[in-house]
């Protein structure tokens, strides 16, 4: 909590459980960092991380009452923003008849929430047409195809866990909107927020190195409500 200034928080579909909820939403609040619902598939076994063939009604209801019931464990009854998780995400990204139906979820519970999406994915698009905030999120500790889209976790290096290649990795992306794909290919990636998971190996320790290495380029680092 110290090192970040957004929380994506599981809400019981794909992790987490009422009472992690609540403790995790206190431990963020206390240390003033903004908090945001993470909405996953049905899927504990899974992580979320298996995609489900869903319909868009089906991906609506399941942020509406993912992200209802998180809000409810906030101080004022306030988030700052849906991140997608794992599969959803991945099947949001893609697909703009899922990642509207989720994004009018979001719009139901509370239109003044950020949308956390993938830069250049349907995401980004949507949210604008709706007329949702968004922010265009790239990742500190996984690997881009040419396209800009994620690796597969089940492809070899999909996950960047060496600590200083993650750092590089990201002061590339933050402060030249470059990043070097899978195939040696140099893209462009333009971003409001980066994402770090907190089960990449090592990650505290990550998170503390990441922060200050930024803030050693000037960047500033501060909660998406801040500048969205």
């Amino acid at each position: 909590m110290p090192f970040i200034t957004s929380a994506n928080v599981a809400c019981g579909f794909h992790a987490g459980d009422p009472l992690w909820m609540q403790r995790t939403v206190s431990a963020a609040e206390k240390m003033g960092v903004a908090v945001g619902a993470h909405p996953g598939l049905p899927d504990l076994i899974g992580f979320g991380r298996r995609e489900m063939k869903i319909s868009p009604e089906e991906a609506r209801n399941y942020v509406i009452y993912q992200v209802g019931a998180l809000q409810a464990f906030t101080r004022d009854g306030r988030l700052q923003h849906v991140k997608p998780h794992g599969a959803l995400y991945n099947m949001g990204a893609a697909s703009e008849s899922i990642a509207r139906a989720v994004a009018e979820g979001i719009k139901q519970v509370d239109d003044r929430l950020i949308l956390v999406g993938l830069v250049g994915s349907a995401w980004i698009k949507v949210a604008q047409e709706l007329g949702l905030r968004v922010a265009r999120e790239i990742f500190a500790d996984r690997a881009l195809n040419p396209d800009g889209t994620l690796v597969p976790r089940s492809q070899p290096g999909a996950v960047i866990e060496n600590p200083e290649e993650v750092v590089v990795h990201s002061l590339k992306m933050v402060l030249e909107e470059k990043a070097t794909a899978s195939n040696g290919q140099e893209i462009t990636v333009q971003a409001d927020t980066i994402c770090l998971h907190s089960d990449t190996p090592g990650a505290v320790a990550l998170a503390r190195m990441l922060r200050e290495k930024m803030e050693a380029a000037g960047v500033e680092v501060v909660p998406l409500g801040k500048f969205l």
